[in-house]
């Protein structure tokens, strides 16, 4: 497919001079502390100086909040290469089969490798516990704590990271931007309550800024999750592909009024049943995989049900399922539960389907290498192949992990190369003074207004109509927003959401067939001439 240009209406979100905004130095500076950005700080050589700058704080990240678990072959009756086919099969036509191959070939010695830092996983008989998950032909995702293997994976390696005395960490600072000089990255500026902005001149930086799915009305995705990642690389000339594929998970806990909660997909892979309004279980009128289909077709199947039944949700139903296996199994998604007054062994559960991963992002090599010089990226602000057209459940923190690691090591052999001679270069950011106050606009109405179009139509049913609606309706925003400058996280999310909002719809536009997570309705068929990736570069870098 060619390669799409969009302009970002400014270089940088913010105006600085170098004489005015305050210098700091690290050999490799990391921007996000979820899975990817912790494993890299873990690899990288001892003796240079590490930076982690995390938006919140360290332990509040997509990665902490997954539910399910982490997909690979410890079962002597599974086999790796059956691993690799059941991603390639989900992927649709768009996995790079070299990635896929080397990623689920290391995913055994990752998981041990999680053992040893710390984390501890469920256990049947002195072995870690293996379930089945939508699309895998074979139970093989570890999990932890019962339904939230996230957060014990997350807790053991920030446990870790915090006794590298190397490694800084900060916490609460945003990255406003990524620097660069003569077609290079050089580091970010970045921004906290206490120091205001500060230059950050790296070496090496590695790029791991999660996802972007509050720019979907309905989301399982923490507040931090604004695709901050995705807008500063791109604005910096980075290329992204994908931008199209945002996957959605199905089962949302859906209570009206109240914030949206996962249920996991290890639910159904322990036999949950999805039932609509009138009781009928309805997955086999759309896949013979029933409940345990890949997600594009359970969210898809959802969405005709609830619009064939004119109701708001459809219900998962585990009452046939032993109540103590239930309470074991998944703690967590029962105390949510109990907090609406539900019973997850003996209520209806009611759920609909939920933006929750972003498979587009960055486009990396086989070692997590940007197309920008000196910038590095992992995990969900990339686009690495291993996906393709669709995430295979529980390959997420999979694909973290190993791609956190790879960059890692080759961003320190780049920044051990490099010696040990810094250069503040002249950059200065400027440009016309705002025609308004930043003041004047009410932040959260328009983010609700973005994530509310996005939902209707860029969601999981899109068409042209539709999608050049939002791209004129984001467009008219997008105007008048970027051209105020901000001083806050709140107003710098909000550009960032707006920029790559346009780069989804155009992605979305120009793919003229449904794959994976992506459905035209108006071209409901796959087109093989298609298969394909879809490129995106701000024409200013071009």
């Amino acid at each position: 497919m060619p390669k799409l240009t969009l302009t970002p209406r400014h270089r940088y979100l913010a105006r600085f001079h170098p004489k005015r905004v305050p210098h700091m130095f690290a050999d490799v500076l990391i921007l996000g502390a979820g899975i990817a950005g912790v494993r890299a700080a873990l690899e990288v050589d001892p003796s240079l100086r590490v930076v982690v700058v995390t938006k919140d704080r360290i332990d509040l990240s997509n990665s902490a909040w997954a539910q399910g678990g982490i997909a690979g072959v410890l079962d002597p009756s599974d086999r790796i290469e059956d691993h690799a086919a059941d991603t390639i099969s989900t992927g649709a036509g768009l996995c790079d089969e070299a990635i896929v191959s080397a990623v689920v070939e290391a995913a055994p010695q990752l998981i041990r490798e999680l053992e040893s830092y710390g984390a501890i996983f469920d256990q049947i008989d002195g072995h870690i516990a293996l379930t089945m998950e939508g699309g895998h032909s074979h139970p093989r995702v570890a999990h932890a704590l019962g339904d939230a293997t996230g957060k014990e994976v997350m807790r053991a390696l920030i446990n870790t990271i915090r006794g590298v005395e190397t490694v800084e960490i900060w916490e609460q600072t945003f990255t406003i931007d990524l620097l660069t000089c003569e077609g290079a990255c050089r580091g970010a500026l970045v921004w906290n309550a206490d120091h205001g902005k500060t230059f950050v001149w790296a070496k090496q930086t590695i790029l791991a800024t999660g996802g972007a799915g509050r720019l979907y009305r309905e989301t399982t995705n923490p507040d931090i999750a604004t695709a901050d990642g995705h807008a500063a690389a791109f604005r910096a000339g980075a290329e992204l592909r994908d931008m199209e594929m945002m996957q959605f998970h199905p089962t949302v806990l859906y209570i009206a009024g109240s914030s949206r909660h996962l249920i996991s997909e290890a639910v159904r892979g322990e036999g949950a049943h999805l039932v609509d309004s009138t009781g009928h279980r309805f997955m086999g009128d759309y896949d013979e995989r029933l409940e345990l289909a890949p997600r594009d077709v359970v969210s898809r199947a959802i969405t005709s049900r609830m619009e064939e039944t004119r109701h708001p949700c459809v219900y998962l139903d585990l009452r046939h399922i032993d109540r103590e296996k239930v309470s074991h199994r998944f703690p967590n998604i029962g105390q949510v539960c109990r907090e609406f007054g539900l019973d997850l062994a003996h209520d209806l559960i009611p759920v609909r389907p939920g933006a929750h991963y972003m498979i587009g992002g960055l486009t990396i090599d086989d070692k997590g290498r940007t197309t920008l010089p000196g910038l590095w990226a992992a995990g969900e602000a990339t686009s690495s192949g291993l996906h393709g057209a669709n995430r295979l459940a529980s390959n997420s923190l999979l694909e973290g992990l190993y791609f956190g690691r790879l960059c890692g090591l080759h961003a320190s052999e780049d920044a051990v190369s490099v010696g040990d001679e810094y250069q503040i270069l002249p950059l200065e950011s400027a440009w016309e003074e705002a025609g308004a106050e930043d003041d004047e606009l009410n932040l959260s109405d328009l983010q609700n207004s973005l994530s509310s179009i996005m939902w209707r139509n860029v969601g999981i049913r899109r068409d042209a109509q539709g999608l050049q609606q939002a791209a004129r309706q984001v467009d008219f925003w997008d105007r008048y927003v970027s051209s105020r400058e901000f001083d806050s996280v709140e107003g710098w999310e909000l550009q960032n959401m707006l920029l790559t909002a346009r780069l989804m719809i155009a992605s979305a536009d120009q793919r003229t067939e449904s794959r994976g997570v992506h459905y035209r309705s108006d071209f409901p068929e796959m087109d093989a001439d298609q298969a394909a990736h879809v490129s995106i570069v701000s024409a200013d870098a071009e």
